[in-house]
């Protein structure tokens, strides 16, 4: 079996489990944040949403410096509401899905750079990136989104099992 046909069963459940929590964000909760270090829903769910197309720029560029010497730096885009969020997702998903459907063994063995002024941060084969720095980063940064529906009294949805507001 190829190394993305091993991944994709874990691909769809993972982006079905964060689809079904954007979905819970109001748009009217957007500025809140659970403390003064914290992000704020918006920052929060925008870089949730932003995991699918980092896994497109993974598979089909050899590097990413977010903080090159020349131009500018990497800057998330604008979304400002609960359809702007699942839209952005929705056509992300879609596309990492496809390039991920056709990536080699070779491909995924691949060494991958992520850079900042030019700087290594890190190496290391683009799977390891897919699996840590994209899918387990996006698992993590959605249970903390699911902190934030909680404590604004918002009903957090079932994923690996029930949740107190969703038998499964």
């Amino acid at each position: 079996m190829a190394l993305s046909a091993a991944l994709l069963p874990e691909f769809d459940q993972e982006m079905a489990n964060t689809r079904k929590t954007l979905e819970r964000v109001p748009d009217d909760k957007f500025d809140w944040k659970p403390h003064p270090k914290s992000m704020t829903v918006r920052q929060l769910t925008t870089h949730l949403v932003l995991f699918p197309s980092w896994m497109v720029d993974t598979l089909n560029k050899d590097s990413f410096d977010y903080a090159p010497l020349e131009g500018e730096g990497y800057k998330p885009p604008a979304l400002n509401s609960r359809k702007d969020l699942l839209e952005t997702f929705d056509r992300d998903v879609a596309q990492a899905r496809k390039a991920l459907e056709g990536a080699s063994d070779a491909q995924l063995m691949a060494t991958w750079s992520l850079l900042a002024g030019g700087k290594t941060i890190f190496a290391m084969p683009r799977i390891a990136v897919l699996r840590g720095m994209v899918m387990n980063h996006m698992i993590h940064h959605r249970a903390q989104l699911g902190v934030y529906l909680r404590l604004n009294d918002l009903p957090v949805p079932a994923i690996y099992g029930p949740s107190a507001d969703e038998q499964a």
